[in-house]
């Protein structure tokens, strides 16, 4: 039989013990599954988005307003490295409309846009005369947000990293990322030039030199150099 005097000593003791055990909060890690590697808790994503511009349809043709905005937005559509420019104009048949979207388009390849990357469509509009759309798909590097929440760094027994490793450094890279299509795919390799190599290979086979001339220059003087 536990007395008074002893029952209220095990209740701080167990009250102690559960205030203790709030204190040392969760483990360094986290508690939600770890990842199969210290680095992969965070990586680098992108997130979809539209560039886009509505272009009011006029019957004597673009006004320079709207020139000077498809320029900006070829530019735009060369430094994103998008795969297509779409032009989206009312359905409904009206000829003024139509017309006008074609004549985006000779707009867009007098810019220097490909025609291959260029669609015309239509679009379910509330009037025949609703304004043409131009536009492209974009993509935004998706910056983690580091520091909403700290798990107790010193619980460390099961060997695993805090749950915010990496963050700060994929944070910063996504923000230092110029074109985040990189981090999709990587971009094509250029062609090789070759055009070096087959002189050397030719000066070889016909026994000359295949140095230039000015590293055959410095090379003698090395030589003399290490003579006298």
């Amino acid at each position: 039989m536990i007395r008074p005097t002893n029952l209220c000593a095990v209740l701080a003791a167990a009250a102690l013990s559960a205030a203790l055990a709030g204190c040392m909060g969760e483990p360094a890690g986290g508690l939600g599954p770890a990842p199969l590697t210290p680095t992969q808790r965070y990586t680098l994503q992108v997130e979809p988005g539209v560039e886009r511009v509505a272009l009011a349809v006029h019957d004597t043709g673009l006004s320079p307003r709207q020139h000077d905005a498809l320029v900006g937005l070829a530019n735009g559509f060369g430094i994103e490295g998008a795969p297509v420019l779409r032009i989206e104009a009312p359905a409904g048949g009206d000829t003024v409309a139509t017309d006008f979207a074609y004549q985006i388009r000779h707009a867009l390849e007098a810019q220097g846009v490909p025609g291959s990357r260029i669609q015309v469509l239509a679009y379910n509009a509330p009037d025949v005369r609703a304004p043409v759309l131009v536009g492209y798909d974009t993509l935004r590097a998706a910056v983690p947000q580091c520091g909403t929440h700290w798990t107790n760094l010193t619980r460390t027994a099961n060997n695993e990293v805090s749950s915010n490793f990496g963050c700060a450094i994929t944070s910063n890279l996504a923000a230092q990322i110029e074109n985040p299509r990189d981090i999709v795919q990587p971009r094509g390799m250029t062609p090789a030039d070759a055009s070096r190599r087959s002189v050397v290979f030719a000066d070889y086979r016909a026994g000359d030199m295949t140095a230039a001339e000015q590293e055959a220059l410095l090379a003698d003087r090395k030589i003399a150099r290490a003579v006298d």
